[in-house]
């Protein structure tokens, strides 16, 4: 019998044509997930006999409990260079190696300029009432000449700063850490977080998620944004109080969201940020284009038969 390779949350079954899993076909019996566990038990008791397992990003929590409770397991492939489901010490204890793969530069970036202008000109709005027989219902705002406050000045918060420039907008920028030097050759201009949300039209947040960062922005950040403002995430959940998102948003005193993320995914049926009508929402693909797929799946096959020759590569 041959040792399973584990293909999980492959939500769109596309992740067979994407990489030449084929040619691993000689080593493995493959299964491919295409679900989400809905929990740690149920991730164990589905991979029980896996050795090797392909997680594509941080769709499925792979800690320490996890880890533990695989015997066979041998081998993890994560999409992406970095995965904060992934337990590395437990699976450095445990003898299992840990690969990554490359992904896309552009995806996540273009994705959040995108709910950034949906939610701005209520394209979802008009193309539902359009779908239903309807003409014109809304007044969208323009973005030239209005200001961009983007939290996290990294790869992506640069591209949203050029793309912002683009488009006749003034930016800020803040983070805790902000490079105040990188942000003035960005032409964007280094402020406190409270200017940043007292002055920007749209906020957009860009941080990586820990424990200094979670909660970042929370209810007074949204109400110095205010009833005409717009808070896009496509980075993390748990980065904005989501209780305090969802009471903004109810009440006014936040004018609409963009968001890719969220604490729980996938979003529960009956969580309010699914109907409420002043957010644009996505699944959380970002990340999910041709190019990242292509580039995530053909590597993690690169790691596996690398891992097999005993040399394995893209280590984490």
């Amino acid at each position: 019998m041959k040792p399973v390779l584990a293909i999980l949350n492959d939500y769109q079954d596309v992740a067979l044509s994407f990489g030449d899993f084929d040619s691993l076909r000689p080593h493995f019996d493959i299964r491919v997930f295409r679900r989400a566990f809905a929990s740690d038990s149920e991730t164990v008791a589905e991979l029980t006999d896996a050795q090797v397992v392909v997680a594509m990003r941080e769709r499925t929590s792979l800690g320490r409990s996890v880890i533990e409770a695989l015997p066979q397991l041998k081998l993890i492939v994560t999409t992406g260079t970095r995965n904060a489901a992934i337990d590395l010490a437990a699976a450095a204890e445990r003898g299992v190696v840990v690969s990554g793969t490359g992904m896309s530069r552009h995806a996540a970036g273009e994705h959040t300029w995108a709910l950034l202008m949906a939610a701005a000109r209520h394209i979802p709005a008009e193309v539902a009432d359009l779908r239903a027989g309807g003409w014109q219902i809304s007044v969208g705002a323009e973005l030239h000449g209005r200001t961009l406050g983007i939290v996290g000045l990294g790869h992506i918060g640069s591209q949203m700063a050029r793309y912002a420039q683009a488009f006749g907008m003034t930016v800020l920028a803040w983070s805790a850490n902000l490079d105040a030097a990188h942000a003035r050759e960005l032409g964007v201009e280094p402020v406190t977080k409270e200017r940043l949300f007292a002055e920007s039209d749209v906020v957009t947040v860009h941080l990586v998620l820990s424990e200094r960062s979670r909660g970042v922005v929370g209810a007074a950040e949204l109400a110095a944004l205010g009833p005409t403002g717009l808070l896009v995430n496509t980075s993390r959940g748990p980065l904005v109080d989501e209780a305090a998102l969802v009471a903004a948003l109810s009440s006014g005193t936040l004018g609409a969201a963009a968001l890719d993320v969220f604490d729980a995914e996938p979003l529960p049926a009956d969580h309010p940020l699914r109907t409420l009508p002043n957010v644009v929402a996505t699944p959380h693909i970002g990340f999910v284009t041709d190019a990242a797929y292509s580039t995530a799946y053909s590597q993690a096959v690169e790691d596996i038969h690398a891992w097999l020759r005993g040399a394995p590569i893209r280590l984490l």
